[in-house]
């Protein structure tokens, strides 16, 4: 299997919202996928949609070769706010995991359970942010999911427990190679852990592709001021800032730019995103996407 997930025009409507709109994606199998963008975006809805727990209005949808279907042994989901039950202990839940789930790893779980000193007598509501959200992790990949999907797991975790969350989630795909798409509005997150990336803006997708490839193939020019529109075929301008004599632009190119009337940079992945999300507008682009190291 070459991809994990591959849609064509995917919609999703709400009345008259539109959640998702026209959404044309192909994502390889192997990858940790990244996906951001602002709140409203529709990354939650994209997530939901790959894991059957809503219906396209219009388009078409592949997950694993096959159409979505809710509850498939074969894709491990984890929520925004890490959904656990806070009145059943950890040993509930893996005794819950291990009735639902035909494939479940309950060695593995309880390894995991273990090495994280999680104790199993505990009830999940009184485990702090960072452990429940480790055993709603454990729940997931105990599953031994080909696709695991992960919806804003850490935005609510302090810095510590997001990097041990993180590590844990590394770990598991090097040992097991999974594929994964996860949100989230952290881009240093992102930074992490994602080797493929992409970037949905009001509800549309603006970029998809391997994070080296975008970063090889994206340049700040800044110069003396010029109109976009004359730097010539080739190069597609994301994002152009001008004051009354300077301009400064963030321009995709797969050639090299060697241009003497501009000072030509590499751009981080910050940069990247905030370049495709510059239409979301200044304000609520820079509240959603602090960098948080």
């Amino acid at each position: 299997m070459t991809s994990v997930v591959v849609t064509d025009g995917l919609t999703k409507r709400y009345g008259r919202r539109t959640a998702l709109s026209d959404c044309t994606l192909d994502v390889p199998a192997g990858h940790v996928a990244g996906l951001v963008g602002p709140n409203g975006a529709g990354k939650s809805t994209l997530l939901q949609l790959v894991c059957g727990l809503l219906a396209p209005t219009a388009g078409s949808l592949s997950v694993l070769g096959a159409p979505p279907v809710s509850g498939s042994a074969r894709i491990g989901f984890v929520a925004q706010d890490t959904p656990v039950y806070a009145g059943l202990t950890v040993e509930d839940h893996l005794r819950f995991g291990a009735h639902l789930n035909p494939s479940w790893d309950d060695a593995a779980a309880r390894d995991r359970v273990a090495r994280l000193g999680l104790d199993p007598r505990q009830k999940a509501g009184k485990l702090s942010g960072g452990q429940r959200a480790q055993l709603a992790l454990t729940l997931a990949i105990a599953k031994r999911p080909d696709l695991l999907l992960l919806d804003e797991p850490v935005a609510a975790l302090d810095p510590l427990a997001r990097r041990e969350f993180l590590q844990g989630l590394m770990e598991y795909v090097a040992e097991t190679g999974t594929s994964v798409v996860m949100s989230s509005h952290l881009v240093a997150d992102l930074e992490r852990v994602c080797d493929y990336l992409v970037v949905l803006v009001g509800s549309r997708v603006r970029i998809a592709g391997e994070v080296e490839e975008l970063l090889a193939t994206h340049h700040r020019l800044t110069g003396a001021r010029i109109d976009p529109a004359a730097l010539g075929g080739g190069r597609q301008v994301v994002q152009a800032r001008h004051t009354d004599v300077q301009s400064t632009l963030v321009v995709r190119s797969s050639a090299p730019i060697e241009d003497p009337a501009f000072s030509v940079d590499r751009i981080d992945l910050e940069d990247l995103v905030l370049a495709y999300m510059s239409e979301a507008g200044d304000a609520g682009r820079d509240r959603v996407l602090e960098k948080q190291r």
